[in-house]
C-alpha cells in the first residue's frame, strides 16, 4: 500500500490543531519535515502565552530551526492546517522555507489574499491536503464558541 506523504505529515499537523482545540486554543497545528523526519510540531498558542504572534507557523519555525541550527529551512516542508495568515506567510518567507502545504484555505485572513508574495520566490506550495478534515476541525471549534456564548 503506497502512503500519500502529504497526507501522512498533514494528519501530523491535524494531531497539533487538535491538542490545540483541547486547550480551547484556535486549533491550528504545524509540522516542519526535514529529510522525511519531523523536526518540528506546533499549535496555536495564543491564549496560553497571552501572545497575537504565537501561531502554529511560528512556533514551529522557530522550533526547526532551532533544532537545524540554523534561521533557513530551505530543505524543509512546512505542514499546516490552515493556509497561513500574511504574519506567518512572511515568516515562512524570512526563513526560506522550501516547500509550504496547507489543509484548509482560510477565506477570511489567508496570505493568498494579499497581493504579491509573502513567501520567498521558491517556496512551492500546496493546498487542499485533507481539505474537509482541517475545515471540520476549525467549524467544530467556532461553533463549541458559540455555544458558549
Amino acid at each position: 500500500m503506497k502512503v500519500n506523504t502529504h497526507e501522512y505529515y498533514m494528519k501530523a499537523a491535524l494531531e497539533e490543531a487538535r491538542k490545540a482545540f483541547d486547550r480551547d486554543e484556535v486549533p491550528v497545528g504545524a509540522v516542519v519535515v526535514c529529510n522525511g523526519i519531523i523536526v518540528a510540531r506546533a499549535h496555536n498558542l495564543n491564549e496560553t502565552l497571552r501572545d497575537p504572534t504565537a501561531h502554529a507557523e511560528m512556533q514551529a519555525i522557530t522550533a526547526a530551526a532551532n533544532w537545524l541550527g540554523g534561521k533557513y529551512l530551505t530543505d524543509c516542508t512546512v505542514y499546516v492546517s490552515l493556509e497561513p495568515c500574511a504574519m506567518c506567510a512572511a515568516a515562512l518567507g524570512w526563513s526560506r522555507a522550501g516547500r509550504l502545504v496547507y489543509g484548509a484555505p482560510d477565506d477570511k485572513k489567508g496570505y493568498s489574499l494579499i497581493p504579491g508574495s509573502l513567501l520567498h520566490p521558491r517556496t512551492k506550495v500546496t493546498g487542499g491536503i485533507l481539505e474537509k478534515e482541517c475545515r471540520e476541525i476549525m467549524l467544530r471549534f467556532f461553533k463549541k464558541k458559540r455555544l458558549s456564548l
